[in-house]
């Protein structure tokens, strides 16, 4: 089914620009530039509604964050959430994960999350899902030496594809959880679907993955 877009989102996100970044390939590499500091970089795919990754630029102004989607009313209401908090550390980008090479240099991430994304729960589908070895490799040639991926879903089928990939693309993997709500983790930013799914009573699952 054609999704149904929101008459006048797309003008109304573009008329943020001192969020939205059009030009987002004339960065690739030099994101220190726009952002005027030498700070980590942090990249949400798929940032939806924006709770969590406005949350985390309010409590981490000493780190940048650029949050992706491709669902301009969506990202429309992430962009209104960070207007309203004033943070001056976050960017937004309506762009596809498909293309994050061209908005991002060799080395130039410190970390990226992945929160709740499609599953694309069809075999023949496999290879749209954001933990597919096509994916992770690419994410390796973009973050730092020391950068990390940091991965959410509520579907176990998703989590049990993702640890095999990450584990068959030669990732390390640490803090595990079959059910991070009922974990020994304390800080946990939740996203809106995050909150949804635990008001369900359905478990969580998380990892968070390092190249080796």
């Amino acid at each position: 089914m054609r999704r149904r877009k929101k008459k006048g989102a797309d003008l109304k996100l573009l008329s943020y620009e001192e969020y939205v970044v059009v030009n987002a390939e004339e960065y690739k590499g030099r994101w220190r530039e726009y952002f005027g500091n030498d700070n980590p970089i942090y990249v949400e795919i798929g940032t939806g509604r924006g709770q969590f990754i406005t949350t985390w630029a309010k409590n981490n102004p000493h780190i940048n964050f650029i949050a992706m989607e491709m669902k301009e009313e969506v990202l429309l209401k992430a962009v209104e959430k960070s207007h309203g908090s004033g943070s001056k550390n976050i960017a937004f980008l309506w762009k596809d994960a498909n293309r994050l090479e061209e908005y991002f240099n060799e080395n130039e991430l410190s970390r990226i999350f992945i929160n709740f994304c499609d599953p694309w729960p069809k075999k023949r589908w496999a290879k749209r899902r954001l933990t597919h070895h096509r994916f992770l490799n690419m994410y390796k040639n973009l973050l730092k030496e020391d950068g990390e991926v940091h991965f959410k879903t509520d579907n176990e089928r998703l989590f049990e594809f993702s640890l095999n990939e990450f584990a068959g693309a030669d990732w390390k993997l640490k803090n595990i959880s079959l059910d991070l709500h009922n974990s020994e983790l304390t800080e946990n930013i939740t996203t809106e679907y995050e909150d949804k799914f635990v008001a369900q009573g359905l478990k969580i699952y998380r990892l968070e993955g390092l190249p080796k």
